[in-house]
């Protein structure tokens, strides 16, 4: 079986964005050594918009510039690593700014694609594909929608045929949320994996351009919650993110997830690190083609770190562990 260990490369879009070392230079730097240690590549998803934000105001703030270089030289790091880097875009940093001491998130009316004009859709899309090529010197072909939200896809399907964006790893099986900024339903997406498609990822095409590798999903109990948010009380040293950010409010999630079973995805955030071995083990023994973890730089615990150490051990002769440029 195959298996991707993706990681959204992002600062945080709440109130708080955090800073570029906690958020996502030092925990890449953690993640590398963990993928050479064990010979794992690791796929990072970077976000775009915001170095395009960074170099649209760095003249006026020098702390600006200094941020750029560093994320870029880690960019091309992760690719001399033999790691992958992968297109993933949060269309509000067209709209959010630098106001000399933080960033301003603009978020509501700008958080989603769908959200813009299809020209403009159609230039984010140029610019920001071209802007991580220039960085990473090879073409990006794999892409994830910030928030989840792929859908419509219909706004994306000539340009990402265009442009050459095959993949698609966006969609987890199960999973639906609706807030304020977005909302996204995959229940009733096709359990194949990869699966073929055309003008949405929520049917099968065969003959489709693209192929969704959907994220891996598994049925979360409210205990598992509960641990959660004790854990992070009782024990923060090992269980608060190293992010030092805040993620945009989701209203009715906690109370939703600590009284219901809900689906949500295979993740190698924080505590989630745990079921790791779980449902790589259920996939194995459905036989399953392919599995992906998602995860976030931002959101690493030293517990997670230590999960996925454990994770990488015990699994890197059992399954190949691949990334979008190695299958295509």
């Amino acid at each position: 079986m195959d298996i991707f260990l993706t990681f959204d490369y992002e600062l945080f879009f709440g109130s708080v964005t955090g800073s570029p070392e906690k958020c996502i230079l030092h925990p890449t730097e953690k993640l590398l050594e963990l993928a050479s240690k064990h010979q794992t590549p690791m796929v990072f998803f970077i976000d775009v918009g915001y170095l395009i934000a960074l170099e649209k105001q760095m003249d006026e703030f020098p702390i600006l510039q200094a941020d750029y270089q560093k994320v870029v030289q880690q960019i091309k790091d992760i690719v001399a690593a033999k790691s992958d880097v992968q297109l993933h875009i949060h269309p509000h940093w067209e709209k959010s700014y630098y106001d000399g001491q933080k960033w301003i998130m603009v978020t509501k009316g700008h958080y989603k694609l769908s959200d813009f004009s299809q020209d403009e859709v159609l230039d984010i899309v140029r610019r920001y594909k071209s802007k991580l090529d220039e960085i990473s010197g090879r073409k990006s072909i794999a892409f994830r929608a910030g928030g989840w939200c792929i859908e419509p896809f219909e706004i994306l399907e000539k340009i990402f045929m265009e442009l050459g964006i095959k993949f698609d790893t966006s969609v987890f099986p199960g999973g639906h949320f609706e807030s304020g900024e977005y909302d996204f339903d995959f229940r009733g997406v096709p359990t194949k994996n990869p699966y073929t498609f055309q003008k949405t990822t929520l049917q099968e095409d065969a003959n489709g351009f693209f192929k969704e590798y959907a994220i891996g999903s598994y049925r979360y109990s409210p205990l598992f919650y509960w641990k959660l948010y004790i854990l992070g009380r009782l024990n923060p040293k090992d269980h608060k993110s190293v992010g030092d950010g805040f993620a945009m409010s989701q209203p009715g999630r906690k109370k939703q997830v600590l009284t219901n079973f809900t689906w949500n995805h295979a993740s190698t955030d924080g505590f989630y690190a745990t079921k790791m071995k779980t449902i790589t083990n259920i996939a194995l023994r459905k036989k399953e083609e392919n599995l992906v973890f998602i995860g976030h730089p931002k959101g690493c615990t030293l517990f997670a770190f230590k999960e996925l150490d454990q994770f990488l051990s015990e699994f890197k002769d059992r399954c190949h562990f691949q990334t979008f440029h190695s299958i295509q």
